[in-house]
């Protein structure tokens, strides 16, 4: 009963026009079951070795990879982009790049300030700017070696 009814109260908000896209999906994904969310991911670790993973849609690839001991979780303190220091960065599949949303311009800035060539490589994307969906089911992910100066 308790299904039933969330069903219906997440029909009826996605009917009211003045919730925002974002209040809508928030309730939506709310009420579904996490097994509906999960997202089942391949990443390439630093040593050449393809693992499994698994995160959640709406979750950011950081997050999942985080939870998937890929990234250490102090390397990565700050959540706003303007204190980014890019230690996050993981290059994507060529096949997946035109599923992801663009790279935005904060995200392009903070990538080429901490390439020390200055050229941007296309597969370059800060973790903690992929959000994952459904879309992303697949997606393989190389988590490249730390930076000698990101190491403590």
């Amino acid at each position: 009963m308790a299904i039933s009814t969330l069903n219906r109260l997440s029909s009826q908000f996605n009917r009211l026009p003045s919730l925002s896209p974002f209040t809508k999906s928030l309730l939506t994904r709310s009420s579904a079951k996490v097994a509906d969310r999960i997202v089942k991911l391949s990443a390439i670790d630093p040593d050449g070795q393809k693992r499994e993973i698994v995160g959640l849609s709406g979750q950011t690839l950081l997050k999942a990879l985080i939870n998937n001991g890929l990234i250490d979780p102090a390397s990565h303190r700050l959540e706003e982009i303007d204190a980014c220091s890019a230690e996050c960065e993981v290059n994507i599949a060529q096949e997946w790049l035109e599923r992801l949303s663009p790279r935005s311009y904060d995200e392009e800035y903070v990538l080429k300030r901490n390439s020390r060539a200055r050229v941007l490589n296309k597969h370059s994307r800060l973790s903690c700017q992929v959000v994952l969906t459904q879309d992303l089911q697949g997606m393989v992910v190389a988590v490249p070696e730390p930076k000698p100066w990101d190491i403590p």
